[in-house]
């Protein structure tokens, strides 16, 4: 903004190129991440924090004016705000811990990225801080909820504002309206009219489609013909004036900028709004992502608000960025020898070479204990699920029969698929997590039981013959049934997959066998760019200054002596 408005003061303040704005406020750091495509390193010259503040805002505010809320004085209403904490439900807890679980094995490596990352993980931890029905609509609805307690709220508000009219939005970004699936707006929706709220009084914003619907449900919101509006930060943030009557304010879930949060609030905390008192609710499920996602804003807002703000800023601000790979301050020294640009050149080389070998002595141990531990058990561990598929396989065969042959469910025989999938799946919901693992039938000569499986929040049927096979349950209760004959007719494919898988673990062993006999391929090239920078170091007078950062020759025998 500055070289765009300022360019002619910062000329003759010695500014006006970047370097020299930079080197007055900012301290610029080396840094090493990894490269856009994930394979190596690249420098970064970034800031790691900005100084000199108070005269960096003097000079930007030669033309630019900073007024914040509380400078204004304008005739907005006072804002309450009250922060409603709900407790984890059981499934909401296991569930958490299964996030955890997923993310240590994404963090070793052990996954996929294509199948389980942690942007995955992120979005599924949010749904299920705002309602565990998000993950799994068979899940029962926790009457403490943080949607149960904003719909009581909501009734509360509703119920004493009759008399001027006081209207309410509810925020929610994560579960907008969709037919036919569980979604937050309509479990809401129904629950407040259950209580007495008249249809008609709740609209989403959602159902406002253009320009001119969104100015008559706002003129509706204003008269009080519609009182309750929901909808999320992206359709009800800046522009939405229906303030006349709003007397409070829902927040279900927490955005992801402090800006966000801004905007909702400012639908509320408004000129033209005839309440002189209003109140914003903030709702959080401990033991959740919630914690988490509200202390993200707030780190983000601390630093906005130290520079951003109509008094004078503290002298010095930390910049909160992504965390980066630390490499090496670089060293303030003279322009023009050439060895400088080699050493630097050389530094970077020798580091990336280090960490390459340091992955490569890793990858070795690992290697070592594979062959010993991992693969054998892999193999054994295949060996037997093949026996195990393969007696499975023929229990199959001899309870095969053309059409549906009948299942057990507690103490009946169902004739009838239909009849079966009901009865399943009445057994299925009545199964709490105190009682999963319990028979509850058989079919096809094996063994029912229900698990929950709180990685995905989903109620498993668990086969069992030989071995286990796990099936999971929806809401169709015809469709479990071909869910249950689809996963036993899979029995077949598997065992040729688990076949194959058992030869490609058994090649692995014999590859690693052979690749932890290899040495590494650019020892000597690390050795002589050693060797060239403690050369360097010495003649720039810097061996003592960086003794710590490069290894001498004798700590280099040392250093490799692993590799011989």
């Amino acid at each position: 903004m500055q070289s765009y408005l300022q360019e002619s003061l910062l000329k003759e303040r010695g500014l006006h190129l970047f370097d020299a704005w930079a080197a007055n406020f900012g301290e610029v750091q080396r840094t090493l991440e990894l490269a856009p495509e994930g394979k190596g390193y690249q420098a970064k010259t970034r800031f790691a924090k900005f100084f000199n503040l108070p005269e960096l805002m003097n000079l930007f505010r030669l033309c630019a004016d900073i007024k914040m809320p509380e400078d204004l004085n304008l005739p907005v209403p006072e804002a309450h705000y009250e922060c409603i904490k709900t407790e984890a439900s059981e499934y909401q807890k296991e569930m958490v811990d299964g996030l955890a679980e997923r993310a240590g094995e994404i963090r070793g490596g052990n996954v996929d990225p294509t199948k389980d990352n942690m942007l995955k993980i992120t979005n599924e931890g949010r749904k299920l801080a705002l309602d565990q029905r998000l993950i799994n609509p068979l899940l029962p609805d926790d009457p403490e909820s943080k949607v149960n307690k904003c719909v009581e709220k909501v009734l509360e508000i509703w119920d004493g504002s009759k008399e001027n009219l006081g209207t309410q939005m509810i925020f929610c970004d994560m579960s907008t309206p969709k037919p036919d699936e569980f979604n937050v707006y309509d479990d809401i929706k129904q629950k407040l009219i259950a209580k007495g709220v008249p249809e008609s009084e709740i609209v989403y914003i959602h159902d406002a489609k253009t320009d001119v619907q969104k100015q008559e449900l706002f003129a509706k919101v204003n008269k009080g013909e519609v009182r309750i509006l929901l909808g999320s930060t992206n359709k009800m943030g800046a522009g939405t004036n229906c303030q006349k009557h709003l007397t409070a304010v829902h927040h279900l879930d927490c955005p992801w900028r402090p800006s966000d949060l801004e905007q909702r609030n400012g639908r509320i905390i408004r000129q033209g709004n005839l309440n002189k008192e209003v109140n914003i609710y903030n709702y959080v499920t401990s033991g959740t992502f919630d914690a988490y996602t509200y202390q993200l804003v707030e780190n983000k807002q601390k630093f906005i608000s130290q520079i951003m703000t109509s008094k004078s800023p503290q002298r010095i601000a930390e910049d909160i960025d992504e965390t980066v790979l630390n490499y090496a301050q670089i060293k303030a020294l003279a322009a023009g020898d050439s060895r400088i640009k080699e050493k630097m050149d050389l530094d970077m080389a020798v580091t990336s070479l280090r960490t390459a070998y340091s992955n490569f002595l890793d990858n070795r141990r690992n290697l070592r204990t594979d062959i010993v531990k991992k693969y054998p058990e892999m193999i054994a561990q295949k060996s037997e699920a093949l026996k195990g598929l393969k007696e499975d396989l023929e229990t199959l065969k001899n309870h095969t029969t053309d059409g549906f042959s009948g299942m057990l469910v507690g103490r009946n025989i169902y004739d009838e698929r239909k009849d079966a999938g009901e009865a399943l799946l009445a057994a299925v919901k009545s199964v709490g997590l105190q009682n999963t693992g319990a028979f509850i039938g058989a079919y096809k000569g094996f063994d029912m039981s229900v698990d929950f499986n709180k990685t995905k929040g989903a109620y498993e049927l668990v086969l069992k013959a030989a071995i286990s096979h796990r099936v999971e349950m929806g809401s169709d209760a015809v469709g479990n049934i071909m869910r249950i004959d689809n996963s036993l007719k899979e029995i077949e494919n598997t065992i040729i997959k688990v076949s194959e898988s058992l030869e490609d673990v058994q090649k692995q062993l014999k590859i690693a066998k052979e690749e932890v006999e290899k040495p590494f391929p650019k020892m000597e090239e690390l050795k002589s760019m050693e060797k060239r920078l403690n050369e360097l170091n010495r003649e720039l007078s810097l061996d003592k200054e960086e003794e710590s950062e490069i290894l001498p020759e004798e700590q280099n025998k040392t250093a490799y002596e692993g590799e011989r």
